[in-house]
Order: C-alpha cells, then sequence, then structure tokens
C-alpha cells in the first residue's frame, strides 16, 4: 500500500474544500465540452482513475495534472495568480505594521 505523505494527512479543510472545488469545476468543464474521461486522460497524460481522483480534488493528484487540465481550458494564468504578491494580506498588514513600529521610534522631526 502507498504511504500517504503527512502533509496530505494535515491539509487544512478550506484548502481540501477548494481543491473539491476545483475537481468540480474542471469536471463541469470537460463535461461541457463533451469530452469523455478518457480523451482528457489521453491529453493529459494520465490514467483515467487519475482524472477521476482529480476531478474529486484528491490533494494527492501532482499540482502538475492540475495545471496541465487549467491549461487545456484556457485558464493556466489563474494558477499563476494564485500567489500573486499584490493581493497577499498577511503580507501588507506586517509591512504597515512594521512602518507603524518605526514610525513610532524615530525621532520627532523639528518643526520650521
Amino acid at each position: 500500500m502507498p504511504q500517504t505523505a503527512s502533509a496530505l494527512e494535515t491539509l487544512p479543510p478550506a484548502a481540501t474544500a477548494a481543491l473539491r472545488k476545483l475537481g468540480a469545476d474542471l469536471a463541469t468543464a470537460r463535461k461541457r465540452r463533451k469530452q469523455s474521461l478518457r480523451a482528457w486522460a489521453v491529453r493529459l497524460d494520465i490514467s483515467v482513475p487519475t482524472l477521476m481522483k482529480m476531478e474529486k480534488g484528491d490533494a494527492a493528484v501532482s499540482i502538475g495534472v492540475y495545471a496541465t487540465a487549467l491549461w487545456i481550458i484556457g485558464r493556466h494564468e489563474a494558477l499563476a495568480l494564485a500567489a500573486d504578491p499584490k493581493e497577499d494580506v498577511a503580507a501588507l498588514e506586517n509591512e504597515i505594521s512594521a512602518a507603524a513600529q518605526r514610525h513610532r521610534r524615530s525621532p520627532a522631526t523639528p518643526k520650521d
């Protein structure tokens, strides 16, 4: 029996839900294009069972498979934007907090 990576066992529920939605959306895209599981599996260079796992949002399926599926439907740019620094609110909040702390520690500037 294959081993499961511990990271997959501790996947946050929000990440699991996002993968399930992505898989379901990819399944919908395939069906809307009236393509069979076999046809997509061939295009993705994977087995039909692996495609079925992907469409269920299985985290054990390679991100490369998900990326190729997104490419097939013309949505690969969405993957590139997933961790866009401009959308990283937590990092922005940290930078603002650090700037505020520097401002509070700096000596008052003389006024004319």
